[in-house]
């Protein structure tokens, strides 16, 4: 009876072992306690251009051109192999001859029980490209904001010259004395006022960072510009602002500032016909998903006259906005003067918006 000789289970396990570090997909080494190659994968030596013949005993100091001779590595080895640490995702820089390549390593001491001492498999990980690939992507990102950033600059720039020169069409219409001069000039007054509060808004984004933006000096300086162009007597009206902690993505400003500046134009117009005395305040609070901007005056209240409470553009341009961010408006009598807030809330009723 013929006997067929086995091979002891640590050569079987040892044999499956280097099969798979042959075949894997990532850059492997197998390396012995004195650091010395047990097996290399076939893409490790396709991707650091070492010849597979010089692997088989190897030292990994000596390996290639000498560039895997670097001290931080062979410490990380030397402590792992002692059992003092397993390294994962450790970055390393590796200096070749065509440049630096910036590698992710793995190193995890086997159990190895047949006799022959320590085992290390060394886990590779280029990243090289993609680094690369994500600075010229920061570089981009960089060089767009600074181009968005120098279009609104102009285009605030631009919105002044246009306001000034309706301004000088307003005066010229104010000298010539008839009604229909008077009606013009009311028009060029609306346009210049609207072109301002558009220019105000340009101005502040443009002083913040792309992205996130502070409300509170947001729409403080904003009510600021807007007080600076339309109130020629800061001791008669004045505008107050009230702002919590609130941080708001840039498109969700934008509406936000358009809003109360529509709201703030329209207290101006109609609310201190006169000379009347009277104050502005502008409130914003949010809670969670939920938040409430408020603009009220102490002024002269919601017209009684049907011709009077007529909606004119700004009403609409505050409807299309409020809709646009998922809010709703409600006007209410606040006695005095009127209060128009803009409610986002997930529970929140439906209210037809009535502007003056």
């Amino acid at each position: 009876m013929t006997m067929t000789s086995l091979a002891p289970p640590s050569d079987i396990a040892l044999n499956l072992a280097l099969s798979l570090i042959s075949a894997s997909v990532a850059p492997v080494l197998l390396l012995d306690g004195a650091l010395s190659i047990v097996a290399a994968s076939q893409s490790f030596t396709d991707a650091f251009d070492v010849a597979p013949e010089d692997i088989p005993g190897a030292h990994l100091a000596d390996l290639g051109r000498g560039e895997w001779n670097v001290p931080k590595l062979r410490s990380l080895l030397k402590a792992t192999a002692r059992g003092q640490a397993s390294i994962r995702a450790c970055e390393m820089d590796l200096k070749t001859s065509d440049g630096t390549r910036h590698l992710i390593l793995d190193i995890q001491r086997l159990d190895h029980r047949n006799g022959d001492g320590v085992r290390l498999l060394l886990s590779i990980q280029d990243v090289t490209e993609a680094r690369a690939k994500a600075r010229q992507n920061d570089e981009l990102i960089q060089e767009k904001a600074m181009l968005v950033r120098e279009v609104q600059h102009r285009t605030a720039n631009s919105l002044q010259i246009i306001a000034s020169v309706l301004l000088q069409g307003m005066r010229q219409a104010d000298e010539g004395g008839s009604c229909a001069h008077h009606h013009s000039c009311a028009h060029l007054r609306d346009a210049h006022h609207r072109i301002m509060s558009v220019a105000a808004v340009q101005h502040q984004l443009a002083r913040s960072e792309l992205g996130d933006v502070e409300l509170r000096g947001y729409l403080t300086d904003l009510c600021r510009s807007i007080g600076d162009s339309m109130i020629r007597d800061d001791t008669r009206v004045s505008v107050n602002v009230t702002v919590d902690d609130s941080i708001a993505t840039s498109g969700t400003s934008v509406s936000l500032g358009l809003i109360v500046t529509e709201l703030v134009i329209n207290a101006l117009k109609h609310a201190f016909p006169n000379d009347r005395h009277g104050r502005i305040d502008v409130d914003y609070s949010a809670d969670g998903d939920s938040w409430t901007l408020t603009v009220r005056d102490d002024g002269v209240g919601i017209p009684v006259e049907p011709n009077d409470a007529r909606p004119g553009l700004g009403s609409g341009i505050v409807q299309a906005l409020a809709s646009q961010l998922g809010a709703v408006i409600d006007i209410a009598d606040a006695r005095p003067g009127v209060r128009v807030s803009i409610v986002c809330s997930p529970l929140q009723l439906r209210i037809q918006p009535h502007v003056s």
